[in-house]
Order: structure tokens, then C-alpha cells, then sequence
């Protein structure tokens, strides 16, 4: 009993730690491929400069790719990690909380699809397409990564809400992580349901996205570095 016991602690130890460092390298790549890459790369509403700026940027471009490919790697890591952590306090909720961080990922993989469909046609046009159409093309796919994405953003506030409340419920983990991850989850699910649903009142949504970004990022952040610190010490004694 005893042995199974330590078991199921180090396990739940080990999970803490690769969860922490996949939200820390995770977050590391999205400033890359999000942050520094792509806002450099597309202009919203522009296909002739954004495919400009792609094509005299193929190889960053690419590196942007590959970067979302590695966050959606690690976003696998940490859904397994996170209900391995959490199954401890609370098995049926862990799984939820897990169930949708990977539903989140699989959206996101089928978001990042269509940047490989836009590296596609920047690299191989189909012959005789006009140049604005080819253009048009890819504009379209990256549009339809954003749309992809932000409709998955909103399953993801649901994960941590889920997780920001099993945290709560248990006396192991700090009611100021668990706030702040809450607060994160209801951040992300509001602001990007009124992208999908509202789009009409987009100026005020950005607003309230500029409000709300401190928030977005410091919620689950602080949690994976509690995690790394704390939750790699952690024992249900």
C-alpha cells in the first residue's frame, strides 16, 4: 500500500515538473511564432503585403510553422501532464480539465494545418494564378488559421477554468494560483467567444483583450512556474 502510495507521489511529482517546463518552453515559442514571427509577417486586411513579406521571409516563416508544431507538442504534454497532477485531488474533474486542454490541441493542430497550406502556396503557386489571386489564396488560409484558433481559445479557458477550479477545491495549491488561473480560463473564454460571436463590436473586444491580457498571461504562467517550484514537492499527506 505504502509502495503504491509512493508511486502515485512520484508520478504525480514527475508530471508537475514536465508540465512547468512545457508551459515555460511553450510560452517561449509562442512569442516566437506568434508574437515575433507572424505579427511581423501579416498585415490583417493586406494579402498583397502580407504574401510580400512571406515570400522575402520564407525561411522565418517556416520557422514560425515549426514553432507551432512544438507548441502543439508540448500542449500534449501538458493536458497528460496536468491529469496526472490533478487526478490525485480529483479523478473525474482531472480528466475533464485534460479531456479539453486536448481538444484545445487537436483545434490548434487543425488551425497551424493551414499555415502549412499557405507555406504551400507561397512556395508552389499553381501556374498561371495571378499573382494577387495567389495572394488572395493565402491571405485566406492564414484567416482561417486566426478564425480556427481563436474559436479553440475558447475551449481552452474552459480547461482552466476546470483546473483553476480543482485547485481551488484542494488545501495543496495556493488560492492565488487558483484565482489567477480561473480568472485566465473566464478571460480567454469570454474574449474570444465575442471574436466568434460579436465580431461587430471587434474595437471593443480589443479593448477588453488589452484589459484582460495581464491576466490571460500571468494565470496559467504562474501556475507552471508554482508547478516547477512547489508542485514538484508536493506530497498528499
Amino acid at each position: 500500500m505504502k509502495l503504491g502510495k509512493t508511486t502515485n507521489q512520484n508520478m504525480q511529482q514527475k508530471a508537475a515538473v514536465f508540465s512547468g517546463i512545457a508551459l515555460l518552453v511553450m510560452t517561449v515559442a509562442a512569442i516566437f511564432a506568434q508574437g515575433y514571427v507572424h505579427s511581423s509577417l501579416v498585415v490583417d486586411g493586406d494579402a498583397a503585403t502580407t504574401i510580400k513579406n512571406i515570400q522575402a521571409s520564407q525561411a522565418l516563416f517556416r520557422l514560425e510553422v515549426l514553432g507551432w508544431l512544438f507548441i502543439i507538442i508540448m500542449d500534449l504534454i501538458v493536458s497528460w501532464g496536468f491529469y496526472l497532477f490533478l487526478k490525485p485531488f480529483y479523478p473525474g474533474y482531472a480528466l475533464l480539465a485534460g479531456g479539453l486542454r486536448f481538444l484545445y490541441t487537436a483545434i490548434l493542430a487543425t488551425a497551424v494545418s493551414h499555415l502549412v497550406v499557405t507555406n504551400t502556396i507561397v512556395q508552389n503557386p499553381v501556374g498561371g494564378t495571378a499573382a494577387d489571386r495567389v495572394a488572395q489564396q493565402a491571405m485566406d488560409a492564414i484567416t482561417t488559421f486566426k478564425a480556427t484558433w481563436s474559436f479553440g481559445l475558447i475551449i481552452f479557458g474552459l480547461h482552466l477554468i476546470a483546473v483553476g477550479l480543482i485547485a481551488w477545491k484542494t488545501t495543496k495549491i495556493p488560492k492565488v494560483i487558483s484565482f489567477l488561473v480561473v480568472l485566465a480560463g473566464f478571460s480567454y473564454s469570454i474574449i474570444h467567444f465575442m471574436y466568434n460571436f460579436m465580431p461587430q463590436i471587434e474595437n471593443v473586444i480589443g479593448l477588453v483583450e488589452l484589459i484582460l491580457m495581464v491576466p490571460m498571461v500571468i494565470g496559467e504562467l504562474g501556475f507552471g512556474i508554482w508547478l516547477l517550484i512547489k508542485g514538484r514537492k508536493l506530497t498528499m499527506d
